[in-house]
């Protein structure tokens, strides 16, 4: 009965760490991606920041604001995959992760407006 329960709470923990690592994973790829523009709003307001604080901090400006921007977009990205794993929402339950798991989106037929005209000729034979 033990060694059930310690198998169990290992399956649980590797099924939790699992899914943490997921969710990282597409956070990190959504940011980068998707987020683009955001990224590039940061590294302006960044460089500016370190242009303001040169005045202050002449050595380790860029440094400082460098290290707080990405700390920050870490920081943001492990709280909301923790939030998201704690909540229980699991990778493959979310409808636009297909491209996660290598399922390929279902695409439709196209219909061509000659259709009706081609489709019984090629029937007919």
């Amino acid at each position: 009965m033990i060694a059930q329960d310690h198998s169990l709470t290992r399956t649980y923990s590797l099924a939790f760490v699992k899914s943490f690592l997921i969710w990282s994973f597409t956070l990190t790829v959504c940011l980068l991606v998707v987020g683009f523009p955001l990224v590039v709003l940061m590294a302006t307001v960044g460089s500016l920041l370190a242009i303001i604080l040169q005045s202050v901090l002449p050595v380790s400006a860029v440094l400082l604001v460098a290290g707080s921007l990405i700390g920050f977009n870490v920081l943001l990205i492990l709280v909301s995959a923790a939030i998201l794993t704690l909540k229980g929402v699991h990778p493959h339950e979310v409808s636009w992760l297909h491209w996660l798991h290598g399922e390929e989106s279902k695409r439709e037929i196209p219909i061509y407006a000659a259709c009706p005209l081609t489709c019984e000729l090629m029937k007919s034979h």
